[in-house]
């Protein structure tokens, strides 16, 4: 891959965060910088840091006073607990907190600097005022206080031998999740079916027909490079292959490798490439002369380079494109973004080249810093401070087994957000091809999530102005993951949905009607009425030349 150098709608639930793809950049000397810069914003504006102590000030004395000025955001459960309204210390003491928390808030905004720095203070102050809830510590915290009392002190004991086992062996990080329960192919990743391709990169699994006929063009998923592919086939009844094979689609998938620092040098060529060979042969296997594609939120990247590599030569491989949760124009606003520049990003994948990966740990670790209060202040105040075991819950468990990055694919997804190739005609070469996204002129269903903290649905949405064909945009109500695991029956479910919608999508929210249930039976319907004719679901899987190598979930999901 190379790069030429060139030139909010309401939220039903709450507001997504700012956050990327991929965390590009490693948490550390970026964000130190970070605060280098406003520390000197500071210092040139003492007029500023004085106002912001007198107002802190009278913060204190309004909650040391009694009175209720404040109110946690909604769905903030540190402060669920009945103690906090009811009790006069809590009270005042959650008082103080909000109102600290919006005085240094409001005093980023006072300093005069420059909005990418401002947004990367924010996120600074973000991270110390988190860290300094009073729900953190034990005498703070009314409910891990009573549990205590109650349990006599066994609790801390426990949360005391819990926090010593995360020092020695999980990187000083409270543990998310018991994955003791979920077992690969046993649990979760279930469906019946068979790796029939295996290269050094990845293995490609057929999943069993469920219908005595199938559509003639098969689904090839692309998921993402940083992650396992099980998400798509996570547990019976919230399985997307379960409901796609019994709604009788041919299903294939890539699974792809966790690379060791041998495969530093697997680029975004190398991704596409192998993806070209798996939907090639799945299109063989199938007997069909193409396949709808499927790309997954890092491998939504890696499918429209695809696309635009074939556009490019001329060559029908792809009968329909679909998009889960997927960020192609980079210039919006997102955490990869905010933290990543030249600088950054150099020092960033030195660092990868010199290791040759990315290793899984330091990734997981990077999208907990992302989410403090969720995925990191949660389970210290649960595991350490309540003495309670991490839930047995699946998709923590598959998030936790996170993959490792190569070097080079880390360096490739650096240069697509700071360059932002993929909007502009010929500013990426893949393949040995200029991409030009505006000639994939196939139809695209792009999916994107109300409350997703990593890839924003404002920012998935430009994906309507990018590519060629015509597009179906859907908002599902849910979350990043709860958009991909959202099967039939959840009540809660609803979703919004769009054909060409335009470029505005403040316009497309305002315009667009909420559907009770899951997008995944229109997406199903959409698939069927792309496919053509019907077959006869095959006996057996792969064929001749592409015998079954291992029952699925594969080696490579495993390794």
């Amino acid at each position: 891959m190379s790069t030429t150098p060139g030139p909010a709608a309401p939220a039903e639930e709450s507001k997504p965060t700012l956050t990327g793809a991929v965390p590009l950049v490693p948490l550390g000397r970026p964000q130190v910088a970070a605060a280098a810069r406003l520390a000197a914003a500071g210092a040139r504006h003492p007029i500023q840091l004085a106002g912001a102590g007198l107002r802190l000030a009278g913060e204190l004395v309004s909650a040391g006073a009694g009175v209720p000025k404040w109110q946690p955001q909604p769905g903030d459960r540190r402060f669920s607990d009945p103690a906090w309204s009811e009790h006069p210390v809590y009270r005042r003491l959650l008082q103080g907190y909000l109102g600290a928390n919006a005085v240094a808030d409001d005093t980023v905004g006072r300093l005069g600097l420059d909005p990418k720095s401002e947004e990367r203070a924010r996120f600074i102050v973000a991270q110390v005022i988190d860290a300094l809830a009073p729900t953190n510590n034990l005498l703070g915290n009314p409910v891990a206080l009573r549990t205590a009392v109650t349990t006599k002190g066994a609790s801390l004991a426990k949360g005391a031998k819990a926090f010593a086992g995360d020092v020695l062996s999980n990187g000083a990080m409270p543990r998310t999740v018991d994955s003791r329960p979920f077992r690969l192919g046993e649990t979760i990743g279930t469906s019946p079916g068979a790796v029939v391709l295996r290269t050094e990169v990845m293995e490609l699994i057929q999943y069993q027909p469920a219908t005595p006929t199938v559509g003639s063009v098969p689904i090839v998923f692309v998921p993402p490079e940083i992650s396992r592919h099980y998400i798509l086939d996570l547990a019976p009844g919230r399985s997307l292959v379960e409901f796609l094979v019994n709604q009788g689609h041919q299903v294939f998938t890539i699974s792809w490798r966790n690379p060791t620092p041998e495969h530093r040098d697997w680029n975004l060529d190398t991704y596409v490439a192998a993806s070209l060979e798996a939907i090639t042969t799945a299109a063989l296997i199938a007997g069909s002369p193409d396949a709808h594609v499927v790309g997954v939120c890092a491998g939504g990247v890696t499918a429209a380079a695809l696309a635009g590599h074939l556009a490019a030569t001329g060559e029908r491989r792809i009968r329909a494109l679909t998009f889960f949760v997927t960020v192609l124009d980079t210039a919006a606003e997102t955490m990869a973004s905010l933290f990543l520049s030249e600088w950054s990003a150099a020092m960033a994948v030195q660092g990868s080249k010199r290791k040759g990966v990315l290793e899984g740990r330091q990734l997981t670790r990077m999208f907990a810093w992302m989410r403090p209060n969720d995925l990191v202040w949660n389970y210290f105040v649960s595991n350490y401070l309540l003495g309670q075991d991490p839930p047995a819950f699946d998709v923590l468990a598959w998030n936790a087994d996170m993959p490792n990055m190569t070097a080079g694919f880390h360096a490739d997804l650096a240069n697509v957000f700071l360059e932002n190739p993929l909007p502009e005609p010929g500013k990426l070469t893949v393949l040995g091809t200029p991409i030009d996204l505006s000639k994939v002129e196939q139809e695209s269903y792009l999916v994107a999530a109300l409350t997703d903290h990593i890839t924003p649905w404002e920012a998935c949405y430009r994906t309507n102005n990018i590519l060629g064909g015509s597009t179906r945009f859907v908002l599902s109500s849910s979350g990043h993951i709860q958009a991909i695991v959202n099967p039939p029956g959840n009540k809660k479910a609803s979703y919004r949905a769009a054909d060409d919608p335009g470029p505005d999508s403040t316009a497309f929210f305002a315009a667009s009607e909420k559907i009770a249930g899951t997008w995944w039976t229109e997406w199903s319907e959409w698939l069927h009425t792309r496919d053509g004719e019907t077959r006869r679901a095959p006996k057996t899987l792969g064929d001749r030349t592409h015998p079954v190598l291992d029952p699925a979930p594969g080696r490579y999901a495993a390794s």
